[in-house]
């Protein structure tokens, strides 16, 4: 296999999240970083285990976006609320159950809401992204080709992150690979990477140190699994 066939299958696409820029309009298909802007008629602002109104994250829209990952492909909006306990529970493997993630499959019948924000809310800017590779100690790339690479390292002298990386965005987005701080977490094949949220200066987000949540969902179960970790 040569150096443009393993590029080739590595390479993915996302949307990347631009925060600000624009005047908001607060209308549908705008997606939000610090609040959520819709909800269907009957839902509530969730609660955690205790019973606490939990804190809103982000609105992100996938209808009308130029990308979006295979398995949320019937998937028209997302949105995110936290915990306040999270920050207490940052050694957790998975994090999901201190984060409400709500999937709407049509945006028919939604109604705005407003949340009192926990940061400053910024619209969102979307923009594609065609050449995303995974960080080469994250995970992401398959054992297979893994093993071509450290061959082609060691008797051809050629470097990952010269001759075959090109570009891992670390901001809000939708599919290609996560823009892990530290070592990467995967919950295995059934529930790939498809989302981040990093930290945001402009929303005065941060998360424990400039770090981000990583978002993998299973669209059988319509269930999630989060990571988080920060330099």
């Amino acid at each position: 296999m040569t150096i443009a066939e393993i590029k080739e299958q590595l390479k993915r696409k996302a949307v990347v999240f631009n925060t600000g820029g624009k005047h908001p309009t607060n209308e549908l298909l705008e997606s939000w970083i610090g609040n959520v802007k819709w909800k269907s008629p009957e839902e509530d602002l969730p609660v955690d285990m205790d019973g606490k109104g939990m804190l809103p994250i982000a609105t992100v829209f996938l209808k009308g976006l130029p990308y979006r990952p295979e398995h949320l492909h019937k998937v028209e909006l997302i949105t995110i609320f936290m915990s306040g306990k999270f920050w207490n529970k940052l050694i957790t493997d998975d994090l999901s159950q201190w984060f409400c993630i709500r999937t709407y499959k049509t945006l028919d019948g939604l109604v705005p809401c407003e949340h009192k924000p926990i940061m400053k809310p910024f619209p969102l800017t979307p923009q594609l992204v065609e050449n995303e590779y995974p960080m080469w100690d994250g995970g992401g790339i398959p054992l297979r080709i893994g093993k071509m690479i450290n061959k082609m390292e060691e008797e051809d002298g050629i470097d990952y992150y010269e001759d075959i990386f090109e570009d891992n965005n670390s901001q809000h987005k939708i599919g290609g690979y996560p823009a892990f701080c530290q070592a990467g977490a995967w919950y295995g094949e059934d529930y790939p990477f498809v989302m981040q949220i990093s930290s945001d200066v402009k929303a005065s987000f941060n998360i424990v140190h400039d770090g981000s949540f990583y978002f993998y969902y299973n669209s059988k179960k319509d269930d999630w699994k989060v990571h988080c970790d920060f330099y």
